[in-house]
């Protein structure tokens, strides 16, 4: 939950004018890579004293609810994503100077490998600790679905509701391909998950004791504000009702989809993001996103009135097959197909995700460096698959340790993990 973020503190801005980016990494142990509550230290250590978020420029880092995970975000609009990757490294180096005089260092992928988060979590104790508390009461915050998962978030703007109407159709139809290209959680407790991207299915799975929290991952197919109160959140708030009669999450933050419309930004929140080895893989993975969010709401392939047709069940069902399988995902809707202008009767994921960068590359605009990585993904396949590629088909323990203290210097250096 980033409850202080706001996208633009002077004025709403419409679509594409700007662009809120979050991060979320591990604390780890320099030695062992085992993971190290101290991120209420490091903030501590950069601000004089204990807070739940600093500004660090046009960044800012903040806390979550469990003590081993930092986020690094923009504080505010941006305007130009590719600028974005040198902004996030340099927080990254920053974070890190300070893990050093802790032997630790910020370690990242979207699930720690082997981390017990049933013994090993400890809850943000400070400031908003009663909203984690009552999360903690009403859904139990250990296990990997709350206390092990770890994902880049990207708000993208939109001013009234017709506004609104246009992005929400175009994202809920990207969610299923996004794991795709970002699939980086193959792994956990010590051994291989039968999903490229684990944590999206402990994170379907979390608030399960209230199912429309989370709904289908894929937002229900409404597109004014009335709507989305009507249908979203006055049956979430309905049901957790008799769990908190304080009120205490009766908030819009509660809404957990992999769409979340925030209205009180004026944005709509991506959340179905594995973090990455580094910034750069992330931006580039948000440029994919964003421009084709962009082509659609153009109506590049098909229509406003089309887009609003869709079910959030038929996606849904297409969402938990990339989930498991990445970009090896066999898509065989036609219809879904059809939308980026294919006549294909199937197509894997990851292809169709090739095909629609070389559809938007000549049109949209992509930086240098996001090329790059987006070439590595589509030959090499997302994080996941790398990881898994670097690990022996019977993996012990030392060969994860290594794999992830690769991954670590990725981040440290800001460079592409490659096979």
């Amino acid at each position: 939950m980033s409850r202080s973020f706001v996208l633009n503190k002077k004025r709403p801005l419409s679509l594409f004018e700007g662009f809120g980016v979050e991060m979320e990494y591990m604390i780890a142990d320099s030695e062992t890579l085992d993971i190290l509550p101290i991120s209420d230290n490091v903030l501590e250590q950069k601000a004089g004293s204990i807070v739940s978020e600093i500004s660090a420029g046009n960044m800012a880092w903040s806390n979550e609810l469990v003590l081993h995970v930092i986020e690094i975000k923009t504080d505010g609009a941006a305007m130009d994503l590719g600028s974005l990757a040198p902004a996030f490294q340099e927080q990254v180096s920053d974070i890190n100077s300070i893990l050093e005089t802790h032997n630790a260092l910020l370690m990242p992928g979207a699930i720690h490998p082997w981390m017990d988060p049933f013994t090993e979590v400890k809850l943000w104790p400070h400031e908003y600790n009663p909203i984690y508390e009552t999360y903690n009461r009403i859904f139990d915050c250990r296990g990997h679905g709350w206390a092990n998962l770890q994902s880049t978030h990207l708000n993208l703007p939109f001013n009234g509701d017709e506004e609104f109407g246009k992005l929400h159709a175009a994202s809920r139809l990207i969610l299923p391909l996004i794991p795709s290209l970002a699939a980086s959680s193959p792994i956990a407790d010590g051994e291989r998950k039968p999903f490229l991207d684990y944590r999206m299915e402990k994170y379907r799975t979390n608030s399960l004791r209230i199912p429309s929290i989370t709904g289908k991952i894929v937002p229900e197919p409404v597109f004014t504000k009335d709507d989305y109160d009507r249908e979203i959140f006055r049956r979430m708030y309905r049901d957790i009702s008799e769990f908190d009669p304080e009120g205490i999450l009766q908030d819009e933050w509660l809404n957990s989809r992999g769409a979340m419309s925030r209205w009180d930004r004026q944005t709509i929140e991506i959340r179905v993001i594995d973090i990455q080895e580094c910034p750069a893989a992330d931006i580039a993975i948000l440029e994919w996103i964003v421009n084709l969010t962009r082509s659609l709401v153009e109506e590049k392939w098909i229509s406003f009135e089309d887009q609003k047709n869709w079910s959030e069940i038929d996606l849904y069902e297409l969402l938990m097959a990339v989930v498991k399988d990445g970009e090896e995902a066999v898509i065989s809707n036609k219809n879904y197909l059809s939308m980026f202008g294919l006549s294909e009767t199937s197509m894997k994921a990851g292809e169709l995700c090739e095909t629609i960068y070389n559809h938007l590359a000549p049109d949209y605009l992509f930086s240098i460096g996001s090329k790059k990585h987006l070439d590595l993904i589509f030959r090499e396949g997302p994080l996941g698959r790398r990881i898994l590629s670097a690990l022996p088909e019977k993996f012990s323990r030392e060969d994860l340790y290594f794999v992830y203290a690769n991954l670590s210097d990725c981040l440290k250096h800001g460079k592409a993990f490659e096979i």
